[in-house]
């Protein structure tokens, strides 16, 4: 096997930011109950707000009760995933946005945990030179020997030798750092440029029943590659205008792909993210964005939550960080729809 390139060597400071970040810690929740701390360390202001809360919580849960989500339709029936007697053939999903900070790097994680509790094995892949979604999983890119970078560029280098296993039973990472933004250029020479990511996983796809591809937020190469590999593509669609405005791009991308390169890709769903039900914004964002797409909408809705940040720092999903609260059950009720559909 060929050595592969040392990556190049941060540079102090950014080394000592990287190092710092591995060394943070929060107060972990002892039993997450809930999103609140306890009576006895609240003041009285936050007494209030949290009866203020638990009143519109019941307001919530009798809207909940005439089956009307925050997508203004009634909730499908989700039926219970099935258990399953084997594992493979695996479904390809990608996490597409052209716009950063949508929430798809959070969504690949939690939703690779959710699907993982129904019993599901899941790979998870960092197509992003970035590297967050591995950050994600308490693994620092700069740390590491051997990417999906080598994978791709050093055909003696296999996908079983760069596979890591994460904290969450069922669920192995495909990791990525700041080399891959070499490839999307070496590529633009090789035969058959936008399949490579294909090639890459064909030889694990029966090891697994969900890989789910964390893009770049761009149109380009890497990304072409993740659409021509997947089976279907997942949509995270913050509730913000200028969110919505790209959304008719990708849309245009996704169609050229399917039409030239992989005739059985499908939009699989649309996720809104970062909704606040207190803002008319993201209230009419939502109505905009179920009026144009219709069922493709998921019924799950992501809403913003202290949570998510938290998870990043501790370096695991939501579900295991925080499993009682609203974001982990978010999650699962995604992994529901996601089997489902």
């Amino acid at each position: 096997m060929s050595t592969p390139n040392e990556p190049a060597k941060p540079s102090a400071s950014a080394g000592s930011a990287a190092a710092s970040l591995s060394q943070v810690t929060i107060a972990t929740p002892a039993e997450h109950d809930g999103d609140e701390p306890s009576e006895d360390t609240i003041s009285s202001r936050g007494r209030k707000a949290k009866r203020a809360k638990e009143a519109k919580d019941v307001k919530q849960q009798e809207r909940d009760k005439d089956g009307i989500g925050p997508t203004g339709r009634p909730y499908r029936e989700i039926p219970d995933p099935p258990p399953l007697d084997r594992h493979g053939p695996a479904l390809v999903m990608a996490m597409c946005n052209q716009k950063g900070g949508v929430g798809k790097t959070t969504s690949t994680i939690n939703l690779g945990a959710a699907l993982a509790e129904c019993g599901r094995r899941v790979l998870l892949v960092d197509f992003d030179p970035q590297g967050a979604l591995s950050v994600g999983l308490g693994i620092q890119p700069h740390e590491l020997d051997q990417t999906v970078y080598n994978v791709i560029m050093e055909r003696s280098v296999s996908i079983t030798d760069v596979i890591r296993k994460t904290r969450v039973d069922g669920v192995d990472l495909l990791p990525s750092n700041i080399d891959l933004s070499a490839a999307e250029v070496q590529l633009v020479a090789e035969v058959g440029r936008e399949h490579t990511l294909l090639r890459v996983l064909r030889p694990v796809m029966n090891d697994y029943d969900y890989v789910l591809v964390d893009c770049q937020p761009s149109l380009g190469l890497l990304t072409v590659n993740a659409l021509t590999a997947a089976d279907g593509v997942i949509i995270p669609l913050e509730c913000e205008f200028f969110s919505l405005r790209g959304v008719a791009l990708l849309i245009d991308t996704i169609e050229k792909v399917q039409e030239r390169l992989n005739p059985k890709l499908d939009i699989t769903g649309i996720l809104a993210t970062m909704y606040d039900p207190r803002t008319l914004h993201s209230k009419e964002v939502m109505a905009r964005v179920v009026e144009a797409f219709g069922d493709t909408v998921f019924d799950t809705v992501i809403n913003r939550t202290v949570r998510f940040p938290e998870t990043t720092v501790a370096g695991e999903p939501i579900t295991t960080w925080a499993p009682k609260s609203a974001g982990a059950a978010a999650y699962r009720a995604l992994a529901r729809e996601v089997i489902a559909r």
